[in-house]
């Protein structure tokens, strides 16, 4: 692909402990849920397993104060699931930190992609 016409993108990765972390995969996660209403929907939209997205989501949920993802079980009626205030807190500060990074970095980016190596087409 041409670098004129291929955009760099940033994928941040939050890091708070070994095992507590928010990244792009938990973000979008979190967004399906919001918009499916299912924890299960949401993962198969991401061509996740149902027991993956049940686990990112119950890391979220203890890594924070509350819960970021309220769920009830299914059943004659079904489940469902919905972000909690918190939730959507935690993944607008989230995609807000993306977007002052990629700000910030825009500059950077830019004479960097200009170092690339052209790549003859079809190679």
């Amino acid at each position: 692909m041409e670098k004129e016409t291929y955009r760099p993108r940033l994928r941040i990765r939050i890091i708070f402990a070994d095992e507590e972390m928010i990244g792009p995969g938990k973000a979008e996660l979190l967004e399906r849920i919001d918009h499916c209403g299912s924890i299960a929907a949401a993962g198969r939209a991401m061509g996740m397993s149902y027991k993956r997205a049940w686990q990112l989501i119950g890391t979220l949920n203890a890594m924070f104060k509350a819960p970021l993802v309220d769920s009830t079980r299914g059943g004659p009626g079904g489940g469902g699931a919905v972000l909690t205030d918190l939730g959507r807190e935690v993944l607008d500060l989230y995609r807000a930190f993306e977007s002052d990074a990629h700000t910030a970095g825009a500059a950077r980016i830019s004479a960097m992609q200009a170092l690339l190596r052209d790549i003859p087409e079809g190679k």
